[in-house]
């Protein structure tokens, strides 16, 4: 019986972690590198909504996510006014992707992955070789993303998100009772030591009230994170990819993580039957990529059109008088988005 063909994969974050578990478990070598180390705290919202529970079945998530916190409600905000409270159709999974990534990675080698950290590899196509080294960026991109851990600093719900003046900043309640805060913002002229740089842009983006809650609670040693020149929507490559290096979802849908894994899930087959024998390598990527598109097309399409909306003002302005007078369909928007 011939040995199969390994899988290479760039990036070990949760769709390449993930698609690595999935592959062993059809008995394909894979050789994972990760540029950075586990544990570690990454800029995310750290909470997933909108996974299938094929997904959640397919890839064996359950003991993972039994981890997590449930959250049902979202509460929307406009500078300081609370617009309203959003029931979600399901619940979101609340996790820190500090533990997150380190028990997949884990697990990943435990079922006979092979790990390389603190390695880099350039991105490059070459058969058997899949992309999953996270966000794109460049450098003319206005957009800046971060991220920190808090204790002390009550919630209205579960889940809350904010809307400022070309910012939009979600906090999620963690399962060990901390707050993570994760915004996106348009870069400004700001320096700050870590932790007070996020008080900074909450203030220079008209979020006062939740400036003021933030300097009342206590950070997490450690758990700040920064990314600057973000890109939004699909990004063409020649190489497979999977998650953000798919195409980034804007972070208010909350399906960054729901993506990474489903694009995990949806790679699983046609790379594991080319390693088996069948077929070649461009029929594997052309299924691939064909699947891919007809998932996330028009969920990361809408997402990029409806992002305008929740950072500029004056579209603002529309977002909130719609909310207060309950004639904004989240329930639409959120089937369309998932």
């Amino acid at each position: 019986m011939n040995r199969a063909r390994p899988v290479e994969i760039i990036g070990g974050g949760l769709a390449g972690l993930s698609l690595g578990l999935a592959l062993r478990r059809r008995g394909v070598p894979v050789v994972l590198h990760e540029r950075g180390a586990y544990p570690r705290h990454r800029v995310c919202g750290e909470f997933i909504r909108g996974l299938p529970p094929a997904t959640i079945v397919e890839l064996e998530l359950a003991p993972v996510l039994a981890a997590a916190r449930p959250h049902r409600h979202i509460a929307w905000f406009w500078r300081d006014e609370n617009l309203r409270t959003q029931r979600l159709s399901a619940p979101a999974f609340a996790i820190s992707r500090h533990t997150l990534d380190a028990t997949l990675a884990e697990n990943f080698q435990r079922a006979g992955g092979e790990l390389h950290t603190a390695s880099r590899i350039d991105p490059l196509a070459a058969e058997g070789r899949v992309l999953a080294h996270g966000r794109p960026t460049d450098p003319r991109s206005p957009w800046l993303g971060l991220k920190l851990h808090v204790r002390g600093l009550p919630l209205a719900c579960g889940l809350e998100m904010h809307l400022g003046e070309h910012a939009y900043v979600g906090l999620c309640e963690l399962p060990d009772g901390a707050v993570n805060i994760c915004g996106l913002f348009r870069r400004r002229e700001l320096t700050r030591p870590a932790p007070e740089l996020l008080g900074a842009y909450l203030e220079a983006a008209g979020l006062t009230t939740l400036a003021t809650r933030l300097a009342a609670a206590t950070p997490v040693e450690g758990s700040h994170a920064a990314m600057a020149g973000l890109l939004f929507g699909r990004h063409a490559s020649i190489a497979p990819s999977l998650g953000d290096a798919l195409g980034m979802i804007p972070p208010f849908t909350g399906n960054g993580m729901a993506i990474a894994f489903e694009s995990a899930r949806l790679a699983a087959d046609p790379l594991a039957a080319w390693a088996h024998g069948e077929g070649n390598w461009p029929a594997a990527l052309g299924e691939l990529q064909r699947r891919l598109a007809r998932r996330f097309r028009t969920r990361l399409s809408a997402a990029t059109a409806c992002h305008p909306f929740l950072l500029r003002p004056e579209p603002q302005r529309w977002v909130a008088r719609a909310a207060r007078h309950h004639a904004l369909p989240l329930a639409a928007l959120t089937r369309l988005l998932s």
